[in-house]
């Protein structure tokens, strides 16, 4: 599994050209990965969010509908007002991945590498030019920026896109609802944590990213076929055991550090006085694992249970 292939996915921001719309019907609903923390009168659900999906994945499983329409309040990664804005998001990402000096990309790169990447810039060329990008001006961004690019073209290939992502669907439920919405950080925060990450992994984000053996279709349906089955066990080995392992620096900026800021936040949801629910939707790997905010909330007294009927878990509290 390539692993920063996925980090460049839970981190991507709403930037790039939407697609057409599938309008394949789904042969059944997501099985949501879907929690509740509770005191004696308010409940936090946490719904874990991929950010981009297919027109197909909808509808939604009826308990998100039910969480949703039980929370007077819905908290997001990002504010959907910040976000209502998407070029000025995708502004700040593009201002803090590009180069204000002399240096261009393959001076971050060995001779192997600048290869590897020259060789699949000249394979999409076509496809960087429908976005509006070519191989030169790549060249003058940083790693990471490379990277997400380049992820976020092999996902629209894939047929999915942010205009479908979980966090958009469900921005406009709580819009249409009446919700109050709120955001965990900002975009500029958001930025910070992939700007932040160091030299090393950054190059070794984009190396994996230019992989092109043709594996990176059947990883895309691995990861979207395990968030539809609601498989917190395979997204949990498959993406954060191995990303914790393997690149612990980038682990621990990109979910444990941002987890455990967000905890004392859902505590104060949770013990606010009146019977007033919320729903958070935050991307799927801050559920999960030893750092998730599933076991940050256990670890802080809370009663969490999973809220899932197609398991055969009691949804009530």
């Amino acid at each position: 599994m390539n692993l920063f292939r996925m980090l460049g996915l839970a981190l991507l921001l709403s930037c790039g050209s939407a697609l057409a719309r599938d309008a394949a019907p789904a042969t059944s609903r997501p099985v949501p990965l879907l929690w509740k923390a509770c005191d004696a009168d308010n409940c936090v659900y946490l719904l874990g969010s991929f950010h981009v999906l297919k027109a197909s994945d909808y509808p939604l499983s009826n308990d998100v509908d039910a969480a949703l329409a039980k929370s007077t309040k819905v908290v997001f990664e990002i504010s959907p007002t910040e976000m209502q804005d998407k070029n000025a998001a995708a502004m700040a990402l593009f201002k803090s991945g590009f180069r204000m000096d002399s240096t261009t990309l393959d001076n971050d790169l060995t001779p192997k590498q600048q290869a590897k990447f020259a060789a699949w810039a000249k394979k999409h060329e076509a496809e960087l030019a429908k976005s509006g990008l070519s191989p030169e001006m790549l060249r003058r961004f940083k790693p990471w920026f490379v990277a997400i690019m380049i992820t976020q073209l092999e996902y629209q290939a894939a047929g999915m896109s942010p205009e479908f992502g979980l966090d958009e669907h469900m921005s406009k439920a709580a819009s249409d609802g009446g919700k109050q919405t709120l955001g965990l950080e900002t975009v500029a925060e958001q930025v910070q944590f992939l700007s932040g990450l160091s030299q090393k992994d950054q190059v070794q984000m984009l190396e994996e990213s230019l992989d092109d053996d043709g594996s990176t279709a059947g990883e895309i349906e691995t990861l979207h076929k395990a968030w539809r089955a609601g498989d917190a066990d395979a997204l949990w080995n498959d993406m954060g055991l191995k990303m914790r392992d393997h690149y612990p620096d980038a682990y621990r900026a990109i979910d444990a550090d941002r987890n455990a800021h967000w905890l004392p936040r859902l505590a104060s949801m949770i013990d606010a006085p009146g019977e007033k629910d919320t729903l958070v939707v935050v991307g799927s790997l801050h559920l999960l694992g030893p750092d998730g905010l599933v076991e940050g909330l256990k670890a802080r007294g809370y009663k969490v249970e999973r809220v899932c009927s197609a398991c055969g878990v009691k949804a009530t509290r």
